[in-house]
Order: C-alpha cells, then sequence, then structure tokens
C-alpha cells in the first residue's frame, strides 16, 4: 500500500479538543475477536468500511464491555451516581488505514478511537474493522499509548506502521519529544506488537518537505476551503498564503516542540470581507504560536492567549482528507 501522504493506505484526528494527543506509549493490549472468516462477493463490493459506518460500529478491547458509537462517540454511566465525570470514547474522524491486512482478498479499514476516562491522560487506540456478510465488525483492538502523538500510518501487508512522538525518559508526559517507528502485525486474529524503534528527537525539520493546509483556526473553527490558507517551513524560514495575501517570517527553534516566530510580513492585496477577517485571525494567531505538535497526522501549532489556548490545525496538502462515507 501507499504511504501516509500517498492513496488509500494512508491515514486520515474532528472535535478532538479532547485529543490534542500528546501521548508515553505503553505495552500495546491487543484484543482478539476470533478468527479469519471466509470473504464472499459482496464483502469485497462493498468496499472498505468508510467513516460513516465506523462511527456508528462496535468495537470491543477498549473497556470491559463493548460499546457502541453513535455519531462518533459513546459515554458510559458516570462513576459515581450523581457526578459529572464519566467513561468517554470517540472515533478520530479524519484518520483511517485501508488495506488487506488478513490477507482474504478484502480491504480492511484500521480506525483510531480516543478513550478518557475523567484522568489526565487521553489513551488512543487502533481498531481492525471489516466487513463481513454486509455487516460492519470488529476484528481486533490495541493499544497505542496515552497521549502519543501520530505523525503517520501506513499498512504493509499484514503490518501495520505509525510513526509517533512520545514521552521520552526525560520528558513530562504533556511534552513528548522522542519519535519512534512502531510495527504492529496481524497474528491470529490479534493485533501484536513486533516493533518498537526510536528514531530520534522531535525538531522543526520534521515539519519541512511538506505544504500544510490549514483546517481549522481556533477551537473547532472550519476555514472555507478557497480560498486556502496554507504554510510551508524551510530551515528557519517560513511562508504561505494567508487567504488573500502571501505572507512570511522567520522561525526558531527554542526547544523540541517549542517555538517562535519573527519579522513577518505580507503583501498588502484587498480581498472581500470574510476572506480578510480570516487572514487577519490566521496572522494574529500564527505570530503568537509558541508550541507544535502532530495530531493523528495533522499538525498543530498552538497560541497560548488571556482569554484561552488557540490552535491552527493543519492537513498535509498530498494527504487525502478522509475515506468518503459513500466508500468512494
Amino acid at each position: 500500500m501507499q504511504g501516509a501522504t500517498g492513496n488509500r493506505g494512508d491515514f486520515f484526528p474532528t472535535g478532538m479538543a479532547a485529543l490534542v494527543l500528546v501521548l508515553a506509549i505503553l505495552i500495546p493490549i491487543a484484543c482478539g475477536r476470533g478468527g479469519t472468516v471466509a470473504s464472499r462477493p459482496e464483502d469485497a463490493a462493498g468496499g472498505p468500511p468508510t467513516i460513516e459506518e465506523l462511527a456508528n460500529a462496535s468495537y470491543e478491547g477498549i473497556f470491559d464491555q463493548s460499546i457502541t458509537l453513535v455519531d462518533g462517540r459513546w459515554e458510559g454511566e458516570p462513576f459515581v451516581e450523581g457526578a459529572a465525570s464519566r467513561p468517554t470514547a470517540g472515533l478520530v474522524d479524519h484518520f483511517a488505514l485501508s488495506g488487506d491486512l488478513d490477507g482474504d482478498g478484502v480491504d480492511d479499514t484500521v480506525a483510531l478511537l480516543w478513550e478518557d476516562s475523567g484522568g489526565s491522560g487521553t489513551r488512543s487506540y487502533l481498531a481492525m474493522m471489516t466487513r463481513r456478510d454486509g455487516e460492519v465488525r470488529n476484528l481486533a483492538t490495541v493499544l497505542i499509548g496515552d497521549r502519543v502523538q501520530i505523525r503517520t500510518g501506513t499498512i504493509d501487508g499484514n503490518r501495520i506502521t505509525l510513526d509517533i512522538v512520545r514521552a521520552g525518559a526525560e520528558d513530562a508526559a504533556c511534552c513528548p519529544t522522542e519519535k519512534a517507528r512502531v510495527f504492529w502485525i496481524l497474528s491470529e486474529g490479534e493485533l501484536t506488537l513486533a516493533t518498537d524503534e526510536v528514531t530520534g528527537t522531535l525538531s522543526l525539520a520534521d515539519l519541512e518537505g511538506t505544504e500544510w493546509v490549514l483546517v481549522e483556526l481556533g477551537r473547532d473553527l472550519r476555514v472555507p476551503e478557497d480560498p486556502q490558507v496554507t504554510l510551508r517551513l524551510s530551515e528557519d524560514r517560513v511562508s504561505g498564503k494567508a487567504g488573500c495575501n502571501t505572507y512570511f517570517a522567520g522561525v526558531t527553534e527554542l526547544a523540541p516542540g517549542s517555538l517562535a516566530f519573527n519579522g513577518m510580513g505580507a503583501t498588502r492585496m484587498a480581498c472581500p470581507d470574510e476572506v480578510m477577517d480570516v487572514e487577519a485571525r490566521y496572522l494574529k494567531t500564527l505570530a503568537g504560536a509558541s508550541r507544535y505538535s502532530f495530531l493523528a497526522g495533522r499538525l498543530v501549532l498552538s497560541c497560548g492567549t488571556d482569554e484561552e489556548p488557540l490552535h491552527l490545525v493543519f492537513a498535509r496538502r498530498e494527504n487525502p482528507a478522509v475515506i468518503a462515507a459513500d466508500g468512494g
């Protein structure tokens, strides 16, 4: 299959404020659900499970009991009667891997889910989903870890590969800097950790070579698809389109995951008011950004303000948005 910036073998993390995944890898827990089932013509014709189907599917291996999402979310009973804290879980609806993991000739979909039981962490899971006799079924689920950032993901044969950022030995759980490449293989109906390799330390160089397209501005505020707002990093410079005008600035890495922009400027074209409003807000937020991280394949620049933290969320230009809800 293709890599994470290619076609259908790619990943695809919204509403993930609860999951601005900054996440120490734990030993994965594999929860298989039986052996292979012979494929049927109607399974192949239906294609791999879609995002819409994943958002309303049932999953095992996250809690003691099976859970069924409704529009991408599940909530359990409060831990204490009358209390607000309760177990919750949900689908990361812009991330999915597609490929024939079990070798039966029918493409499967690997979904990403988050789980929060009221503590300080947010755990992430991979769930292998397939279509059997016209129904979407969860065949295996594995824990990735707590507050792990996912940079890229691929499927190759029966192997799932994730490039992640996690807390190293000297890192606080909130602020991981250790890069790693982790492999899981499907074996006897379970996803099993095969390799865990440290690959370096997070740096601004990890953002280079990609044109990033803004998809969220502020608290889950979607931005217009046209004109696009973009960002490209090259060594100590950043540039892009702010919607109407081209902008440029210097950028300094203060520490892994921490940055500062300086000398920001832009051209002076005039565009419709709604475009200029987005541009002004984007440039103001960008100028104040102080941290960078990854959110299931997307780039997040964070800016703390007196009122509330703001986040700029970018997708890779070359990465498809999602697996379409109609299976396309």
